[in-house]
């Protein structure tokens, strides 16, 4: 006897609706390795129509006051905290993580983030008005863009949805946003929610694969392209994007280094690191992966770091003493499972290295130690459960490890000495250096990152300006 999929459907000019030509693809839950639902596979007709949607809705959005903006998204942050169990169940569904920390991790936030952004709408910052030439007043406006074509990520399908689509929102645009393939179902839950706050064609949600992706940053309606995802992926967007000039918002992998001086609390160190490496299964462009100790500590951290490895559990969303769920993906596992397969001779694999059970993408907490800085695990992002860890005898060793990869997105300095960690926030070559922590965000900080790791900020009133344009204006003031 089989089970019916549950049938999601894009959200266009406020109407739910299937892939006009009516393909789909069916929808994996990572816990269990079997399909839940069905979504559409979106096409050249179902992208057209929501950027026609979208490009209707954007006049009357645009001239809304920041003040009636503003109480819109505070109605999607109510909205978002009552129907919080709804959310977290879809969640839980797309990416088999925990239930108590869905709850406890990403529903306040979220809902403090859309607030933050609620009150962003209302403080348009400019230069002040002024005569800089004799009988003429300069007035700086600021202003939406337009149209957000928007690709969200599979590791935190809703929040990644609300980093896009609420500056995007609160600075009056209007959005068409695109979640993962394998992550469509809070997404399509949350704009029912905002769809029934906001004027149709203001919020659009059209699912799809890389190729409805690619026809959404192509298309010629929108004035914005937002990724989060693959540096590959941004790549292709951003030369996609250069074909006619549009903006182009990036936030792309990490390989965030962790550097650990012989004077840190070890106990405290690992504690706090193993927890941020290995939390939402090391699905996170920040994770604590590329963890560096002085030598004169290194053996000991390893030995600790291996037994928090040991004592991590992961398992299904119901379990309260899991730390993670499952790999979102069967590619992903494949992926995580290749880069340990792979390991030089000289690596030594301390705790798991091995996929957890046979149901479901599991992988265990995994630490690796003895690697060289060329080695493919210490360059490239595994994004998984797997911290490695390396050796280096002093601080301008540190550095050159810490700054000697492709990514420059988070991270962290471990040390009892002030002025080392302010030497060391400034030569580490990241968008984000933490102190004695790792991965604490706040709705008011910037999030982005540099080099392969891509270009513009989320959160804060950066992720804010990301989505406006600067006009000058001039005006005689002589009659």
């Amino acid at each position: 006897m089989t089970t019916e999929l549950r049938r999601l459907r894009n959200y266009i000019n406020g109407e739910f609706r299937d892939a006009a030509d009516g393909r789909t693809t069916e929808v994996i839950n990572p816990a269990t390795g079997e399909a839940y639902a069905t979504a559409p596979l979106s096409g050249q007709a179902d992208v057209d129509a929501a950027m026609k949607a979208a490009a209707d809705a954007f006049p009357a959005w645009r001239d809304q006051t920041p003040a009636e903006r503003q109480k819109a998204l505070l109605k999607i942050a109510d909205a978002f905290e009552e129907r919080a169990e709804e959310l977290i169940a879809a969640e839980v569904e797309n990416t088999g993580k925990p239930i108590g920390l869905t709850r406890s991790e990403e529903i306040p936030p979220m809902v403090d983030q859309i607030r933050f952004f609620a009150g962003a709408a209302r403080m348009l910052e400019g230069r002040a008005a002024g005569e800089y030439m004799e009988g003429l007043t300069s007035i700086i406006r600021r202003e939406p863009i337009g149209v957000c074509a928007q690709v969200a990520p599979w590791n935190y399908p809703m929040m990644m949805g609300v980093w896009k689509f609420a500056p995007a929102l609160a600075a009056g645009n209007t959005v068409v946003l695109k979640p993962s393939d394998t992550t469509p179902a809070s997404t399509v839950l949350m704009a029912e929610i905002i769809g029934s706050i906001v004027p149709p064609g203001v919020f659009n949600v059209v699912t799809g694969d890389r190729d409805t992706g690619r026809l959404m940053v192509e298309h010629p309606t929108p004035a914005m392209a937002s990724i989060t995802g693959s540096v590959r992926a941004g790549m292709q967007v951003a030369e996609s994007a250069s074909k006619d000039l549009k903006r182009v918002h990036l936030e792309l992998g990490g390989k965030a280094p962790v550097v650990v001086f012989e004077d840190t609390d070890i106990a405290k160190a690992v504690e706090d690191i193993s927890m941020a490496g290995f939390f939402n299964a090391g699905q996170d462009c920040t994770a604590a992966t590329r963890v560096l100790v002085h030598e004169a500590i290194h053996d000991e951290f390893v030995t600790a770091l291996a037994k928090a490895a040991a004592d991590t559990k992961t398992g299904q969303p119901d379990d309260e003493d899991v730390l993670y769920g499952p790999l979102n993906n069967a590619n992903q596992l494949k992926q995580v499972s290749g880069f340990i397969e792979r390991l030089p001779a000289h690596a030594k694999v301390e705790a798991g290295g091995q996929r957890v059970g046979e149901k479901g993408y599991f992988y265990a907490p995994t630490v690796v130690s003895g690697l060289k800085q060329d080695d493919e695990i210490i360059q490239n992002e595994v994004f998984g459960p797997v911290i490695t860890v390396q050796s280096f005898t002093d601080e301008a060793q540190a550095v050159e490890y810490a700054n000697g990869v492709d990514y420059a997105l988070a991270s962290s300095v471990w040390t009892k000495d002030h002025a080392r960690a302010m030497r060391m926030s400034k030569v580490l070559d990241f968008g984000c250096v933490w102190i004695n922590t790792h991965i604490p965000l706040v709705a008011e900080m910037p999030h982005g990152g540099f080099k392969k790791s891509g270009y513009g900020k989320d959160l804060s009133a950066y992720g804010f300006d990301d989505y406006t344009r600067i006009k000058h204006v001039m005006t005689s003031i002589e009659g």
